[in-house]
């Protein structure tokens, strides 16, 4: 049932309201539907998708970048990074999952374990996240000689062809350097190793999002209500602090509507709106919710804290040779490596854009061109924290992200960087890329020493898209984790949050393919709690007097 408009919508109640759209929201409402017995709602501000080719079709994700579906958030002014940096998050049906270049990766078996053995979050490990990934995708290399793959989830999975000679010159430039080929998502960690990615990408061209996967072959069901171009305001509570629903609205100055839940809401707006919603809605640190004069519902010091990204430098370079005119997403190469012995997982990542990016440097004076190729050396942990608050209790207003790049004490994350810069540096100048690799554009040879690269990497350095973390799950008697291990939000009933922000710790690897895995997980969870409710209710039922 898919409903266009909100005439009538007052009132309007259902079992499970899922607000928001994007790669985690899209799994609940699905998976929650399959039951015939109950009914869902899929609430998503911004557009549908079906229709769109600008979306649909992934070639075209870097169009939409500061576009009319991004809601394009700025950042507050850096002391160690680029003030200039905007947080792309998507306002469509499929949200991220819509917006990005779909690189695809099952999150190592180390960072899933310690979110159980390191932050608390019990029941998260590898063992139970890994048949979720499984069952989520139909993989292009499941079979005989990869059983732990997939072949009939709704998520497709693809190898990327290596068509782009400049790529395969590039692999052959990472072996020259002691970074050999390897194959990725084998469910062995790659320490040290590079190759062409997996996306989610069907055969057509089309993006396999979770929106094209997930609520495409289900809009027709009968329980299943999708409402999209509807802002969420404020969650509801009643006086026994249980999110009864959420009111919405069509427009910037639209009526407010609302809808009800008649068993629970599932919030699924992202590491930055995620916390917003819930500190306009009374949960949050009290004395930042009490000077915007919000009512404290549930004092929470954990909502948006512990914003974890994977922040990105760039190399550019003109090419010798005319590069590729087509591509699967133009960003095909990842290139795994460690900048200090002994890790078990790798501190460095790349990855390899056939096309210049100058998004960040051409303010600056840099040169640029039309024909040349990039490297993007990021932090895989970056131990900077930031945070997320209310610019005001008004809900139009964008919320205050200040993800506080390269301000870890230690100096970790600009050390990673700037080894990055030089790895990658090294990887252009081996033999297999001399017919290819032309001038450095930037940060450009002159720029030698720490200091003079440091300097590069705070004005220029970007961000791979990739906010984790500021409702984190973690110890039931954690008051610094908003989230119990099941998700659901400490000091209310009938309210769970599913998205990336509920990551304790950022994983490896980029995060969209977990992200959907976490919602398998979130419908898993409700089911289950469900399930427990209807057996406790039947044994109450025909216990003795």
């Amino acid at each position: 049932m898919h409903i266009d408009t909100i005439e009538n919508l007052d009132d309007r109640e259902f079992d499970y309201i899922i607000v928001g759209g994007g790669s985690a929201g899209a799994a609940v409402a699905a998976r929650l539907s399959e039951d015939p017995a109950v009914s869902v709602a899929l609430v998503e501000a911004g557009p549908d998708d079906r229709g769109v080719p600008e979306v649909l079709q992934l070639d075209r994700w870097m169009e939409l970048l500061e576009s009319g579906y991004d809601w394009d958030y700025p950042i507050e002014p850096q002391e160690n990074g680029n003030s200039f940096m905007r947080h792309a998050r998507a306002k469509i049906m499929g949200g991220c999952s819509s917006h990005n270049s779909c690189i695809a990766f099952w999150a190592p078996r180390e960072d899933l374990d310690e979110w159980e053995s390191k932050h608390g979050a019990t029941g998260w490990n590898a063992g139970s996240a890994w048949p979720l990934y499984q069952r989520l995708e139909t993989n292009e290399d499941a079979g005989a000689d990869a059983p732990h793959h997939g072949d009939s989830g709704p998520v497709h999975l693809m190898n990327v062809p290596p068509a782009d000679p400049t790529g395969v010159a590039l692999l052959d430039a990472c072996e020259q350097v002691g970074i050999p080929r390897v194959k990725f998502n084998t469910g062995t960690t790659v320490i040290n190793g590079a190759n062409f990615f997996q996306i989610n990408r069907r055969a057509d061209g089309t993006r396999s999002s979770s929106s094209v996967s997930y609520i495409h072959p289900i809009i027709e069901r009968e329980n299943f209500t999708l409402l999209t171009g509807l802002r969420a305001r404020r969650l509801v509570f009643d006086a026994d602090k249980r999110c009864t629903g959420v009111e919405i609205v069509d427009s910037a100055f639209g009526r407010t509507h609302l809808l009800s839940a008649r068993l629970e809401v599932v919030l699924s707006t992202g590491a930055i709106d995620s916390p917003k919603l819930l500190m306009l809605s009374g949960v949050g640190p009290a004395a930042h919710l009490a000077g915007h004069g919000i009512e404290v519902l549930v004092n929470s010091p954990g909502v948006g804290e512990n914003l974890q990204d994977h922040p990105e430098g760039v190399v550019q370079f003109e090419a010798r040779q005319p590069m590729v005119q087509t591509s699967t997403q133009w960003w095909e190469i990842g290139i795994f490596t460690s900048t200090e012995d002994g890790l078990d997982r790798p501190d460095l990542m790349m990855h390899y854009g056939s096309v210049p990016f100058d998004l960040n440097t051409l303010r600056y004076g840099y040169p640029t061109t039309e024909n040349g190729f990039s490297l993007t050396p990021n932090v895989t942990h970056a131990r900077s924290r930031g945070t997320v608050r209310l610019r005001s209790r008004d809900f139009r207003d964008k919320p205050v992200v200040d993800p506080r790049y390269f301000t870890d004490a230690g100096g970790h994350d600009m050390r990673v960087m700037v080894a990055g810069i030089r790895k990658a540096r090294e990887i252009a100048a081996q033999p297999a890329m001399a017919p290819w690799t032309g001038r450095e554009l930037s940060p450009g040879i002159e720029a030698q020493t720490d200091d003079e690269l440091q300097d590069y990497i705070r004005k220029t350095h970007n961000t791979v898209y990739h906010p984790v973390g500021t409702v984190r799950m973690g110890p039931v008697n954690d008051d610094s984790s908003p989230l119990d291990p099941e998700m659901r939000v400490k000091g209310v009933s009938g309210l769970r949050v599913a998205d990336a922000s509920v990551m304790p710790e950022h994983i490896t690897v980029n995060p969209n393919i977990t992200v959907m895995m976490i919602g398998e997980r979130c419908a898993d969870l409700i089911r289950a709690s469900r399930a427990g409710a209807r057996t406790a209710e039947t044994h109450f039922a025909v216990a003795p007097a």
